[in-house]
C-alpha cells in the first residue's frame, strides 16, 4: 500500500476489516490496531475475540473508544495504523452526547499530524432503508458526513461488498484487487 491514508468502507460483515488488515499487512511495517469498540455484553465480547483471532499475531492493540489523538500521535513513520472502526468511534461519542463537530475536528487534526500510514475502517450506512427513529436517522447522517470528511483526506478509498474490494478513489494494490485475502 503506497497510500498514506486509506479509508475502507462497507456494510456490516462485508469483509471490510479483513481487507483493511490485508492492506496493513502488505506494507510490511509494524502494525498498530486502534480498537474503538467498547465491550458491554457477551455478543460484543465474542465479536472482539473473533476479530482478534482472525487478525492473528503481529499486531500491537491500542484501545481508544473516544480519544484517538494520543494513539495517532505516538505512531511512527515506520508503522502502519489500522483504526477499526470510525463507526463505533462515532457511536461512542453520540451515546456520550459529546459535541460531534469538536470530536471530528480533533480526529481530522490527529490524522493530518500522524506520521504513520493510517487505514480507517468505516461502515457505509446510506445504502439501507431510512431508519424509523430520530436517533438512528441522526446517526446515519452523521456517519455519512464523517465518511465524506475521511474520504476527502484519503489517498485510497475502497468499498468492500460481499468480500470484493472496489477502488472509489486511488488504486488498489495489485495483490489485493478483486479478491478478499
Amino acid at each position: 500500500m503506497t497510500a498514506q491514508r486509506a479509508l475502507v468502507l462497507g456494510g456490516s460483515a462485508s469483509g471490510k476489516s479483513n481487507f483493511a488488515e490485508a492492506l496493513a499487512t502488505a506494507t510490511g511495517k509494524d502494525r498498530i490496531y486502534i480498537a474503538t469498540a467498547q465491550v458491554f455484553d457477551a455478543e460484543m465480547a465474542d465479536k472482539v475475540a473473533r476479530h482478534q483471532q482472525m487478525r492473528g499475531q503481529g499486531w500491537h492493540t491500542v484501545e481508544a473508544p473516544l480519544d484517538l489523538g494520543p494513539a495517532l500521535a505516538e505512531a511512527r513513520a515506520d508503522q502502519v495504523v489500522l483504526l477499526d472502526c470510525a463507526t463505533m468511534w462515532l457511536s461512542n461519542h453520540m451515546l456520550a452526547e459529546h459535541n460531534l463537530d469538536r470530536a471530528e475536528a480533533a480526529l481530522m487534526a490527529a490524522l493530518a499530524d500522524c506520521a504513520a500510514q493510517v487505514i480507517i475502517v468505516s461502515n457505509e450506512l446510506g445504502l439501507s432503508v431510512v431508519p424509523d427513529n430520530v436517533l438512528a436517522r441522526r446517526f446515519r447522517d452523521a456517519q455519512g458526513r464523517l465518511n465524506q470528511r475521511l474520504a476527502a483526506q484519503a489517498d485510497l478509498v475502497a468499498l468492500v461488498m460481499a468480500g470484493l474490494p472496489v477502488a472509489l478513489k486511488g488504486t488498489l494494490p495489485d495483490a489485493l484487487k478483486g479478491t478478499l485475502p
